[in-house]
């Protein structure tokens, strides 16, 4: 039982479990009925992505200064109660279910799933 992390709209993998969309907008072009069918999310869980002005600074970010300053801001915003709540919970459930959370974005180096990555890791949670 896993957590994995992925990009949302690639084939789902083998035993993934549940798909959450950690995304603060919904796919373009893309009707309710298909989130799921077409490999996107099962449930949008949009607490899970930075806020809009941090998304903004994410995609503009070109130094690496930039980016640190960005995954900084990102884990401020995580520790918030409800973001800690939500994590603690995440990391608790993956040691005895599986499921997916993810993002759009090509490069998870380069994306806020990186930090929730690191963030549920440090709860202790199972990532595969």
């Amino acid at each position: 039982m896993t957590i994995r992390i992925v990009r949302l709209g690639s084939p789902r993998l083998p035993d993934e479990g549940t798909r959450i969309g950690a995304v603060r907008r919904l796919p373009r072009g893309v009707r309710k009925e298909r989130y799921a069918a077409d490999d996107w999310f099962d449930v949008w869980y949009p607490e899970l992505s930075p806020s809009a002005d941090l998304v903004a600074k994410a995609r503009g970010a070109e130094t690496d200064k930039e980016w640190a300053d960005f995954v900084r801001a990102f884990r401020k915003e995580m520790e918030e109660p409800a973001a800690r709540r939500t994590l603690d919970l995440l990391a608790a459930l993956s040691n005895g279910a599986s499921f997916s959370l993810g993002c759009y974005c090509e490069e998870e180096a380069h994306c806020h799933r990186s930090v929730l990555r690191a963030l549920l890791e440090e709860r202790g949670a199972d990532i595969g």
